[in-house]
């Protein structure tokens, strides 16, 4: 749907059946892209169960809507990388790489045009190319990485103006694959994420962040007053103009462009005290749609008009949920059993002043190289609001406290990753805010392992767990992504493999720390939720899982989502995996 944010009329609306939406882009002021995924396989062409993206022009003017690449001859019309608009408004193209059946060993990149949706061949791209930089004003590549998957080379390719494309640099990289940013500030260089120990200088940090000069190939470090986590790019020109990182449990930012840089400050003043994201901005960084929440904000849209120096909310994440609702949420740290320092983020629940002796949901996230962050969170925020108090702990192997704390994790899948859970779990009993005798667990992919390997591993904590998507059996997983890419050894399974700590396929030390070889030993009944659709955790996973416990007579139930994906899209299912999880915390582990 279409909206007026000054009038708030509607313009338009278009229905997207059964398709899920992934992401939206304007065209110009008057139409839409909106790009959907679908789970889907097209065997014939050797594809198996995927999720297929697809992307329609929406002209609400005329309310047709046009799909890319459908009506080009030998095109399978689905986006084989994200979409970049390029051009003024009403001179604009959508570049996109797509397969052609009549070339299966290439996946070019392609011109698209938004009035008709066909497409004319761009540039040839061979399927070995994994990445590229489009520059937008040019309308071409500027640089261009290709990446063996079983060797692990991976090779760098820049193009000066009016110039053809030239090998700059190569590395070995099995699993820390570098990745291409963006374009350099000043449009004559590409920004490349890279591991670089040989540019380091004497009493620095290693940069993580490098520009690329796209005449002579030399590289040089990104240095910023902080060191970034994620970087930002112009609307318009694709240039660099900031960066961003997570301090002190809120998003900080650094623009070198000074429209940029005062569209931060004036959000960053008037919102101190909430967990604050850039959702959009437009071309001429005049305006932006911000996203707050928290600490009694349960997530709030607003307009900002840096012109008028005016901030007005435009709408709410969840209109139903009052202030008083918004249950409190404060970060944490304590000690593991080794004496590392876990972060991490307690909620409580709303309305109580001293929380003391409550039950607790341990809620361990997903990756496992990822974390969770300050804010509303609607899964935390759900088992708070109805009496438990709940710790998410972002343990060893977490992103976004150095590479000292990340590579801690290396190896310890099921071992201290596991016990860095627990110990948070003493560690509140130790404070009293917690009853040691009332705590389940509950995850989802990674976290959905964990919570498995709570009753069947980590034994005598936990009274009840719930695993959503996990993963039950190591070594089964690990031989699946070997068999399901071109290459057994590719980077899916090095990566898996770094951190369970293992060097070869089908090593069977894996089966000391899977749960669904442990069921015996489970102390606790066990709720598994799965997606039938999901394409990274395959649903074979918790059933295999079920069939273990029930052998080993141990109390399991399965729940089977129709429908849905690895990341809980669809908003139906979501709420039928909170209700099954609340009933099922609530009849193992009663808050009252």
């Amino acid at each position: 749907m279409l909206v007026d944010l000054v009038t708030l009329e509607q313009l338009g609306n278009i229905g997207v059946g059964s398709a899920k939406v992934r992401d939206l882009q304007w065209i110009g002021e008057g139409r839409v892209l909106v790009t959907t995924s679908e789970t889907a396989s097209a065997l014939n062409l050797g594809v198996d169960v995927t999720e297929m993206f697809v992307g329609q022009v929406y002209d609400p003017a005329s309310g047709r809507a046009t799909t890319l690449l459908a009506n080009t001859r030998g095109l399978f019309p689905a986006l084989l990388s994200g979409v970049t608009i390029v051009g003024e408004d009403g001179d604009q193209e959508l570049m996109v790489r797509a397969f052609s059946v009549e070339r299966p060993e290439r996946i070019d990149l392609y011109r698209v045009d938004p009035d008709t949706g066909r497409a004319r061949l761009a540039e040839v791209m061979f399927a070995g190319i994994d990445d590229f930089v489009l520059d937008p004003v040019s309308r071409r590549t500027a640089a261009r990485s290709e990446y063996d998957s079983r060797t692990g080379n991976w090779t760098l390719y820049v193009r000066p103006d009016d110039g053809a494309f030239r090998e700059v640099w190569r590395t070995t990289a099995p699993i820390d694959i570098p990745t291409l940013m963006g374009m350099g500030p000043e449009g004559d260089s590409v920004i490349v994420a890279a591991e670089r120990p040989d540019l380091t200088q004497a009493g620095q940090e290693d940069a993580r962040f490098f520009e690329v000069d796209l005449e002579t190939g030399a590289w040089q470090a990104l240095r910023f007053d902080f060191p970034p986590e994620s970087l930002w790019f112009h609307p318009v020109t694709g240039r660099l103009i900031g960066a961003g990182r997570i301090e002190r449990d809120r998003h900080d930012h650094a623009f070198s462009d000074p429209d940029a840089g005062r569209l931060w400050a004036m959000v960053d003043t008037a919102l101190p005290d909430a967990s604050l994201e850039i959702v959009s901005w437009s071309d001429d960084l005049k305006h932006a749609v911000v996203f707050a929440s928290g600490p009694s904000d349960s997530g709030t849209y607003f307009l900002l008009d840096v012109e008028a120096a005016a901030l007005n909310g435009i709408g709410s994440a969840y209109p139903e949920i009052a202030a008083d609702q918004v249950a409190p949420v404060r970060p944490v740290a304590y000690a593991a059993a080794d004496g590392l320092q876990i972060p991490g983020y307690l909620t409580t629940p709303p309305g109580l002043e001293d929380p003391k002796n409550l039950p607790l949901v341990v809620l361990p996230h997903g990756g496992p190289a990822s974390r969770d962050t300050f804010g509303f969170d609607w899964w935390a925020q759900a088992l708070a609001s109805r009496g438990f108090a709940v710790l998410q702990p972002n343990f060893r192997g977490s992103i976004g406290y150095g590479d000292d704390f990340a590579e801690a994790g290396y190896g310890e899948w099921g071992r201290k990753m596991q016990t860095d859970l627990s110990d948070g779990v003493r560690w509140l009993a130790s404070e009293g805010v917690i009853d040691p005798a009332r705590v389940c667990i509950v995850g989802a992919s990674y976290g959905g392992y964990a919570a498995m390997a709570g009753p069947t591993l980590d034994v005598g904590v936990y009274r009840c767990a719930v695993s959503v998507n996990g993963v039950s059996d190591l070594r089964r997983m690990v031989e699946a992504e070997a068999r399901g890419r071109e290459h057994r050894d590719n980077e899916v399974v090095r990566y898996w493999a770094r951190f369970m700590g293992v060097e070869r396929l089908g090593d069977r030390s894996l089966d000391e720390r899977s749960p669904a070889r442990l069921a015996a030993r489970a102390d606790a009944p066990i709720l598994l939720i799965h997606g039938r659709d999901d394409t990274v955790v395959p649903i074979e996973q918790s059933r295999v899982m079920a069939q273990a416990l029930r052998r080993a007579g141990k109390p399991v139930e399965l729940v089977e989502l129709d429908g849905e994906d690895h990341w809980l899209s669809r908003a139906n299912t979501r709420q039928r995996m909170l209700s099954e999880t609340l009933r099922f915390l609530e009849a193992h582990n009663p808050p009252d």
